[in-house]
C-alpha cells in the first residue's frame, strides 16, 4: 500500500497548496458567485477550484510513472495518456462553463468528447457479468455509446449533488476510497490485472478531494464550480469502467458475481439516487432535464431543519453506509457480516428523520397549519355573520 499512500500524500499536498492561488487568480478574474436565489452561501465566494484538482491529479500521475511499483501501469499502455488528456478536456469543458454559462446540450457534447478520447486511447469497458446471464462481451461497435453514457452519467450526478460546501469532494472521496480499497481487493484475489489503471485513479482521486475539502468545507472558501465536478466525475468514470468492465469470473464467489456491475452504483447511491430523481421529477413536471431546482437530496435535509454542516455530514455518512454495504462481503463471508451495518444505516436513519431541529420545526409546522386553518374558520364565520346581519 505504500505507493499508493504517496501518490495520495501528492494528490492532497499540491491540490491543497495550488487551491490557495486559484483563489486569488479566481478572485481577480472575478469568477465568483454571488448569494441569492439557489444558492445557501452567504457570501460572494471565488470558484474555478477544481483547476487546483487537476494540478493534483497531474503531479500526482508524473509521480505513479516514476515509481517501480506503477512502472507495470505505464508501460507500452496508452491508458495513462488517455485518462490524462480526457481529464484535461473536461476541465476545460466545466471551466468553460464557470465562465460563460453554457448550455446543457453543449456541456454534453463536451462530455461526450471527453468520453471519446477515453474510448480512443482506450480506457473502456471490456465486457461484463449479468447477474443469472453471464458474461456480456462489448463489441467494438458498442463500447463508444457505452462509455459515453457512462461518462455523462458519472460527470453529472457529482455535478448536480455539489450544492453545499463539501458535499461533492466528501462524497467522492468516501467512494474513491472504498472503490480503489475494493480493486486493490480484486488485485490481491488476481481477478483484476496489475496493470490496472482503475485503483491508482480512484486513490488520486481520493487524494485531490482530501486536498480541496479544507477550502471547501462549510464556509466554503471556493467553489470546486463545474470544472472540478465533471472532473471528479470522469476520473470515477474511467476507474470504474476498466474495474468493472474488466474483471475476472469468479466462480463460486456470490459476491463478486454482482461486485463489478454493482460496486460503483452502491458506493456513489447518493449522487446516482440524487440524478435519476431529479430526471423522473423534471420529466413527470415537463420542465426540462437541466432545468434547476431546489428539491436535491441536500436540499430536502436543509428544508427539514438540518443546517448545511449537518446535511453534508449526513449525506457523507449514507455513502459510509452504502460503501460498508459494499465491501463487507468482501474481507468477511458470513452472511450476518452485514448486521453492523444495518445498524449504522438505522442510525443514521433515525439522526435523519428525529434530530430534536427536525423535531422542532415539523412542530413548529404542524401550529403554523394550525394557526392558518383557524385563521381561516374565523374569517369564514365573521363573513357569514356580516351576512346575515345585512
Amino acid at each position: 500500500m505504500l505507493p499508493y499512500v504517496v501518490v495520495v500524500a501528492v494528490a492532497a499536498a499540491i491540490t491543497y497548496g495550488a487551491t490557495f492561488v486559484v483563489r486569488r487568480f479566481a478572485t481577480e478574474l472575478g469568477a465568483v458567485v454571488e448569494p441569492g436565489g439557489r444558492k445557501i452561501h452567504k457570501v460572494t465566494t471565488p470558484t474555478l477550484g477544481g483547476l487546483a484538482m487537476v494540478g493534483g491529479f497531474l503531479v500526482a500521475m508524473l509521480v505513479a510513472s516514476q515509481l517501480p511499483y506503477f512502472r507495470v501501469v505505464f508501460h507500452g499502455s496508452s491508458e495513462p495518456i488517455g485518462i490524462v488528456l480526457a481529464a484535461v478536456v473536461m476541465a476545460g469543458v466545466g471551466l468553460l462553463d464557470d465562465l460563460l454559462d453554457v448550455s446543457a446540450p453543449a456541456k454534453v457534447a463536451g462530455q461526450v468528447l471527453a468520453s471519446s478520447v477515453l474510448w480512443v486511447f482506450g480506457v473502456t469497458m471490456f465486457w461484463f457479468k449479468v447477474p443469472f446471464a453471464g458474461v456480456v462481451i462489448l463489441s467494438p461497435s458498442l463500447t463508444p455509446l457505452l462509455t459515453a453514457i457512462w461518462v455523462v452519467a458519472m460527470a453529472n450526478s457529482i455535478n448536480l449533488i455539489d450544492g453545499l460546501d463539501g458535499l461533492a469532494a466528501g462524497v467522492v472521496a468516501i467512494a474513491s476510497l472504498s472503490f480503489g480499497i475494493y480493486s486493490i481487493k480484486l488485485e490481491n484475489l488476481g481477478q483484476l490485472p496489475t496493470s490496472s489503471l482503475g485503483p491508482l485513479v480512484a486513490l488520486i482521486a481520493l487524494g485531490v478531494c482530501l486536498g480541496f475539502l479544507p477550502h471547501n468545507f462549510n464556509p466554503a472558501k471556493i467553489f470546486m464550480g463545474d470544472t472540478g465536478a465533471m472532473f471528479l466525475g470522469i476520473l470515477m468514470a474511467a476507474s470504474t469502467s476498466v474495474v468493472g468492465g474488466r474483471t475476472s469470473d469468479v466462480s463460486g464467489e456470490t459476491f463478486f458475481f454482482f461486485a463489478p456491475l454493482f460496486i460503483p452504483f452502491v458506493i456513489l447511491g447518493v449522487p446516482m439516487f440524487d440524478m435519476v430523481f431529479a430526471i423522473i421529477r423534471r420529466t413527470a413536471r415537463r420542465t426540462g432535464v437541466s432545468s434547476p431546482d431546489k428539491e436535491h437530496l441536500h436540499h430536502r435535509l436543509y428544508e427539514m431543519g438540518h443546517g448545511p454542516r449537518r446535511s453534508v455530514l449526513i449525506l457523507w455518512a449514507w455513502t459510509v453506509v452504502l460503501s460498508g454495504f459494499a465491501l463487507t462481503p468482501t474481507f468477511v463471508n458470513h452472511g450476518n457480516a452485514e448486521i453492523p451495518v444495518f445498524i449504522l444505516a438505522a442510525l443514521v436513519l433515525l439522526y435523519t428523520l428525529f434530530h430534536p431541529t427536525v423535531r422542532r420545526r415539523s412542530i413548529e409546522a404542524i401550529r403554523h397549519k394550525g394557526l392558518s386553518q383557524f385563521s381561516r374558520n374565523e374569517s369564514t364565520k365573521r363573513v357569514h355573520a356580516k351576512r346575515s346581519g345585512g
